[in-house]
C-alpha cells in the first residue's frame, strides 16, 4: 500500500453529514441515532481498504505490545473502532452545545494544570487524536479558569469554528492555523503564554514538512512523531503537560499530567533531548490507549509516514 502522508487525504467528515446525524439525535434520541449511523459506518468501512488496514494495523500491535484488547483482533473490532470515532463525532457536538451529561466525565490531574492557570503560568499542553477532547474546552471554558488556543495543522479551522459557532454562539474556542509556523505566530504565542494562557498542540500527526519528525518505540514499531510541541515548549519557557480524553464507564475519562517543568534542547544533543520527549509522550499515549483501546482515531498508515512529504492541503 503506497504511504500517503495524513495531510493529503482530505477531509472525510462533511459538516452537513455531521449537522443531520446530530439533528436526528437531538429529535429521536441516541439509539436512533445509531441505527442510522450504523450501516453508514459499515458500508464505508467495506469501500475504504485504507481505512481497514490502518485500523486493523493499529489493532494488532496495541493487542502485542499491551494485551489491552485481552485477544487477537477481529473484523468486529475494527468496526468497533470506527463507530467508536463515530460516535465521539456525536459527542463533540453534543460537547460544544451544552448538550452532553457532563456528570459523566471524569478528570484526573487536573489541579496541577488549574492550579498553574491561577498563578498566572501559562504552558503548552500536547494531546492526541484519541476520545473526545471538546469535552475538556467545553468544562474549561465552563470554569472560566483556563483559556486555550488550539493549533491545528489543516487549513479547515475557518469552518469548524463556524460549525462550533453555529452550535454555541458563544464558545470561545480559539482555533489558530498554524500550516506555516512562522515568527509572527511564535511571537503571539508567546505573548498568550505570557498572560497565563495555554497552547494546545497534537503531538500525534507529523507536520506537513515531515523532516521535523523524531522516530521513537510505539506500540513495539518504530512510527515518527512530530517535535513541535517540544520546540515550542522549549522556545516558551514554559511547562507541558499532556491531555488525554478516553472512553470509561458510561462517559469519559479526561487526564492531565505534567510532562516536564521545562523542556531543554542542550546544543549538540537537540536531536536526542527531542526524541527522549517524543518516547515519554509516545509511553503516556500507550498508557491511555491500554485502558480504552479503541480511542485511537488516526485512521491512516501511522507508521508508514517516515519517508512520506506532503504538499500543501486543499480541502
Amino acid at each position: 500500500m503506497k504511504s500517503r502522508h495524513w495531510a493529503e487525504m482530505g477531509e472525510t467528515t462533511f459538516v452537513a453529514g455531521i449537522w443531520i446525524l446530530y439533528w436526528v439525535h437531538r429529535l429521536l434520541g441516541r439509539w436512533p441515532f445509531r441505527v442510522c449511523l450504523y450501516p453508514v459506518v459499515l458500508v464505508n468501512w467495506l469501500r475504504r481498504p485504507a481505512l481497514r488496514h490502518a485500523s486493523r494495523q493499529y489493532l494488532e500491535r496495541m493487542q502485542a505490545a499491551t494485551g489491552g484488547l485481552g485477544r487477537a483482533p477481529h473484523w468486529r473490532d475494527s468496526v468497533r473502532h470506527v463507530l467508536m470515532f463515530a460516535e465521539t463525532m456525536l459527542d463533540k457536538l453534543l460537547a460544544v452545545s451544552g448538550r452532553y451529561r457532563f456528570e459523566s466525565v471524569r478528570t484526573e490531574g487536573r489541579e496541577e494544570l488549574y492550579a498553574a492557570a491561577r498563578s498566572g503560568r501559562g504552558g503548552v499542553i500536547v494531546t492526541a487524536h484519541m476520545g473526545c477532547l471538546e469535552l475538556c474546552r467545553t468544562m474549561a471554558e465552563r470554569r472560566g479558569e483556563v483559556k486555550l488556543n488550539i493549533l491545528v495543522h489543516t487549513l479547515h479551522a475557518e469552518q469548524f469554528n463556524r460549525l462550533l459557532k453555529r452550535l454555541n454562539p458563544d464558545n470561545d474556542f480559539r482555533l489558530m492555523e498554524v500550516t506555516d509556523m512562522g515568527p509572527a505566530t511564535a511571537v503571539a504565542l508567546n505573548e498568550r503564554v505570557e498572560a497565563g494562557e495555554f497552547v494546545v498542540i497534537a503531538g500525534d500527526r507529523i507536520p506537513v514538512n515531515s523532516a521535523q519528525t523524531v522516530r521513537v518505540d510505539f506500540l513495539g514499531h518504530p512510527a515518527p512523531f512530530p517535535v513541535g510541541p517540544y520546540v515550542l515548549a522549549a522556545l516558551l519557557k514554559c511547562p507541558l503537560f499532556l491531555l488525554g480524553c478516553i472512553h470509561e464507564g458510561d462517559g469519559y475519562t479526561i487526564r492531565f499530567e505534567r510532562l516536564f517543568e521545562r523542556v531543554v534542547l542542550p546544543r549538540g544533543k537537540r536531536e536526542a533531548a527531542l526524541t527522549d520527549c517524543a518516547q515519554h509522550y509516545a509511553g503516556r499515549v500507550t498508557a491511555l490507549l491500554q485502558r480504552a483501546p479503541y480511542d485511537w482515531f488516526n485512521f491512516f498508515p501511522f507508521w508508514d509516514q517516515v519517508h512520506v512529504s506532503a504538499k500543501p492541503p486543499t480541502f
